[in-house]
């Protein structure tokens, strides 16, 4: 594209200013957690209609996809539109769901994390519409995605829509917060139960039976001990472990626990896989006397608010391109273009969708977004106004250059 091209784009991602702003500030009037998210996604459906997207749909599982283009390349830029919730709402110096604009910022849940993304996205397909995209562009298909279920489910939204809806993009987009920088990585994770079986007996005679709170507080031990010894890779850092749950049961008050169950947190740094973390537990199982246990991989299998059931299991592999991947090149050119200056090429902290896009469909995944991931899940979330022009920019800037 040529430098008046480019200075088109800055110049009409600065007059939608405004109408980003308060598209996000609609979004964020309207609680959406996961399975609860039709609202929100009728509403961004009607954003993209009004920005004279070419279709927009709403398949089986409830993402919203609106496309701009037909051409045989397809660029895909993602938002999950599902939210946590508040928490403490004392700890709020204002109202979750105002989405109030002021001082330059968009308040509220989702700002952040992170339907900012989408309210930018819907203004670069805007201003790709208003480019003419589809005649100066003709061989490249823009999907522009508001899915559901991440926060509960990291990547099942995409797993249904390579899968059922039979799209796979070449390039996808994350919009998730990269506070403006370029992601190419992050570490996977899994979700694992330790079940334990015990003997009961009456509590006045504890020798008769066997304790599972016993075992399972050993085998809990152990895994803190575990968590030093992780493997580190140098970009994404440590895989990490740590027992996120512990519930017990007997048959009374009066009686030695027969049951115990634990909750695993797995954070999985390169290198790690599914197999060799549940290989890791069932190994200090087996080093320990007198321990009855079993390891699961857990189940994610729920209702979206569409009515569909749908699921996968709990395990997200971990990813990451290299450096000098053609995409996130591509991304440095397009950072540098617009903004002239060297982006900061980096990795998020936390799980994105990301983990099914390229972790599972080796499709190449790059990491845009507007707002600082610090506020994700935290009070107070609110986005610079300023993050969503340039993330527009860029997203519109990027489709070009497919």
């Amino acid at each position: 594209m040529s430098n008046v091209q480019h200075e088109k784009i800055l110049e009409l991602a600065e007059k939608y200013r405004d109408y980003t702003a308060e598209n996000l500030s609609r979004l964020v009037k309207i609680k959406s957690l996961s399975k609860e998210e039709k609202e929100v996604m009728q509403e961004l459906k009607q954003q993209m209609e009004a920005a004279g997207f070419a279709e927009v749909r709403i398949d089986s599982l409830g993402n919203v996809i609106g496309r701009i283009g037909s051409g045989k390349r397809i660029l895909a830029i993602d938002a999950h539109m599902d939210t946590v919730d508040v928490g403490n709402r004392d700890n709020w110096q204002f109202d979750p769901f105002s989405g109030e604009i002021k001082e330059g910022y968009v308040l509220g849940r989702g700002t952040v994390d992170q339907e900012g993304g989408a309210a930018s996205f819907v203004t670069a397909g805007r201003i790709l519409k208003e480019m003419n995209f589809a005649q100066l562009a003709p061989d490249v298909t823009v999907y522009f995605v508001g899915s559901v279920m991440e926060e509960d489910c990291d990547g099942l939204c995409w797993k249904y829509i390579v899968e059922e809806d039979k799209i796979k993009p070449d390039v996808v987009i994350c919009t998730e917060p990269t506070n403006l920088n370029i992601y190419r990585g992050h570490r996977g994770r899994m979700e694992i139960a330790v079940t334990f079986r015990g003997v009961s007996a009456h509590g006045s005679a504890p020798e008769r039976g066997k304790n599972a709170i016993y075992m399972a507080s050993r085998v809990c031990l152990e895994i803190e001990k575990l968590n030093d010894r992780l493997k580190t890779d140098d970009f994404l850092g440590k895989g990490s472990i740590t027992v996120s749950e512990f519930v017990s049961g007997s048959p009374s008050l009066c009686a030695v626990a027969d049951y115990a169950r634990t909750h695993l947190d797995r954070r999985l740094t390169w290198g790690e896989t599914k197999e060799s973390a549940v290989a890791e537990i069932q190994e200090i199982i087996n080093a320990l006397p007198d321990v009855d246990a079993s390891v699961e991989v857990l189940e994610y299998r729920e209702k979206a608010y569409t009515g569909l059931s749908y699921g996968m299991e709990k395990y997200y592999p971990t990813w990451k391109l290299p450096e000098d991947h053609p995409v996130i090149m591509k991304g440095v050119e397009v950072f540098r273009e617009l903004f002239g200056r060297e982006p900061k090429v980096d990795k998020w902290t936390f799980s994105t969708n990301a983990v099914t896009i390229n972790g599972f469909y080796n499709i190449p995944v790059i990491g845009f977004g507007p707002g600082n991931e610090v506020l994700a899940h935290a009070p107070n979330e609110k986005i610079p106004i300023e993050h969503l022009v340039n993330a527009a920019a860029f997203y519109a800037l990027y489709a070009f250059k497919m």
